[in-house]
């Protein structure tokens, strides 16, 4: 494991890990489904890539999705181009650790995946999730189209809105278009079907992730 101090803020690009032009080789199959991981995908999918703390419990909330195609576990939002795990861990790279979602939007919308994603963790608590603490860590959704990016920031203020009612701070959420995703280490991917035993430290804060404003209280 690579030490440094770098793991409470995003380093600046100018001191981050360059990185390799190697891209890191994983099953094409899902563990759980054996539908393919890597692209190219068909034109009917689209894919957003969410953090939400330690991506082995993050990628578990999303594969049994009816419209979800497939998941995979990667890193993105950083500047290392095709990081090891210990590299993001150290917090030279930037990235942060995601769950690659490819759904069909005819079965599922994004609506239902981002209610998932906000309830299934607390978006308040900055570059830590519980006790993971570390860059890596943060809340973030990067889109891949415009359209995605505005549904994205529209539930970020609506849940903003609801957190408040029960005395939660500011979402700490980054939101943004166009992050490239790398895929993570072989043994990450769909680690908690591999493992049912394993670690996940995932925890919302029970709050439910409704379409329209609550009641004040």
């Amino acid at each position: 494991m690579i030490e440094t101090s770098f793991k409470n803020q995003i380093i600046a690009q100018n001191k981050a890990l360059k990185g390799r032009q190697e891209k890191q080789a994983v099953t094409n199959a899902h563990y759980v489904h054996k539908r393919a991981i890597t692209g190219p995908f068909q034109d009917s999918l689209e894919d957003i890539s969410l953090g939400l703390g330690c991506f082995w419990g993050a990628e578990k909330k999303f594969w049994n999705q009816d419209g979800v195609y497939t998941t995979a576990v990667g890193y993105s939002g950083g500047y290392t181009q095709n990081p090891t795990y210990d590299e993001v861990c150290s917090g030279l790279t930037g990235h942060s650790e995601v769950v690659k979602v490819i759904y069909n939007s005819k079965k599922i919308t994004l609506k239902h995946l981002l209610s998932i994603f906000w309830e299934s963790h607390d978006p308040t608590q900055g570059m830590r999730q519980g006790n993971d603490s570390g860059t890596q860590y943060r809340s973030a959704i990067y889109c891949y189209n415009k359209k995605q990016l505005n549904d994205a920031l529209f539930s970020k203020n609506l849940y903003q809105e609801q957190l408040k009612t029960y005395g939660y701070g500011e979402i700490t959420t980054e939101v943004c278009v166009n992050k490239e995703f790398f895929y993570a280490e072989d043994y990450h991917q769909q680690y908690l079907a591999k493992n049912p035993n394993g670690y996940c430290g995932l925890g919302g804060t029970g709050i439910k992730y409704t379409h329209s404003l609550p009641n004040k209280i």
